[in-house]
């Protein structure tokens, strides 16, 4: 892709999009986040959410990674009609979840598996790609694993006291980095395929107690006892106990067969171990 103009309208300023935006060449591209009130950009380019119009007409590409709700999609509720006029646009990524899928027995789920959300936060993202796809937009949807990367991952609990190893047997998590989020991103955008929906996750689905106990190693702290989820489940917060509702792998062939991706962070070995490296040399 000759990025000569490329001007990147992210709808959502958050943890993905902020670090997708840093990885782009500033020399490129422009980049614009949407904001909500007292929200801060740290030196992005900023528009308030509902008064986009103008940068959303000068956008080449879109990233959206605002979450919908009950009522839909935010991004298309407000700006459906001019996304469907703008004849200018290259690239839209829609940042969708692998909770889409719900709970699959621990089988591992490519991109054709059918979506069978358990929650109604995965059956807002489910009902959201399908209106995204619905329009006439080059829209493509990635459905990510949990996001982990500095500043954001099991060290912080660990650090912070808060950290538990569950323990659930058969029951294994995908995740991904979130700078390889990124590089796939940027895949995406140089090689355009509307229509196009992505699973985005490492090589390695793993407990989430063998996860914590490797942070713990890394840093020299005494890991947590395991707790049966049985014992666990009873103090857990709706987010938690719908995390633990479902079982299932993901398949991340697609990234690398069409896009071409070789994973900078391919398990949370590597990934946590780069963390700590770059916060030890700060």
């Amino acid at each position: 892709m000759n990025d000569a103009g490329a001007n990147l309208l992210c709808f959502g300023m958050g943890y993905t999009a902020r670090a997708t935006a840093a990885s782009l060449d500033a020399g490129a591209w422009r980049i614009t986040g949407t904001f909500r009130d007292g929200e801060a950009l740290d030196g992005f380019d900023g528009v308030a959410f509902d008064d986009a119009e103008a940068a959303l007409a000068g956008a080449s590409h879109i990233l959206v990674s605002t979450p919908p709700g009950e009522a839909g999609d935010p991004v298309l509720g407000r700006y459906h009609k001019q996304l469907a006029a703008n004849k200018h646009l290259v690239w839209i990524g829609y940042l969708s979840t692998t909770g889409v899928y719900g709970d699959t027995g621990g089988n591992l789920v490519d991109e054709a598996a059918p979506c069978a959300p358990t929650n109604a936060r995965s059956r807002w993202r489910a009902a959201a790609e399908q209106a995204w796809l619905a329009l006439d937009i080059p829209a493509h949807i990635f459905r990510l694993a949990g996001i982990y990367g500095p500043g954001r991952s099991s060290f912080d609990q660990v650090r912070a006291g808060s950290a538990r190893r569950i323990e659930r047997p058969g029951y294994k998590f995908s995740r991904i980095h979130v700078e390889d989020v990124a590089n796939i991103l940027r895949a995406s955008m140089a090689a355009p395929a509307p229509g196009a929906i992505y699973n985005v996750c490492d090589d390695l689905a793993a407990a989430q107690a063998e996860v914590i106990a490797h942070a713990c190693d890394l840093l020299g702290a005494e890991a947590p006892p395991l707790i049966p989820f049985e014992t666990a489940e009873p103090d857990m917060s709706p987010m938690a106990r719908s995390f633990w509702s479902d079982n299932r792998r993901i398949d991340n062939a697609r990234i690398k067969r069409d896009l071409g991706v070789t994973l900078t962070y391919p398990d949370y070995r590597s990934g946590l171990a780069a963390i700590l490296a770059a916060e030890n040399s700060d």
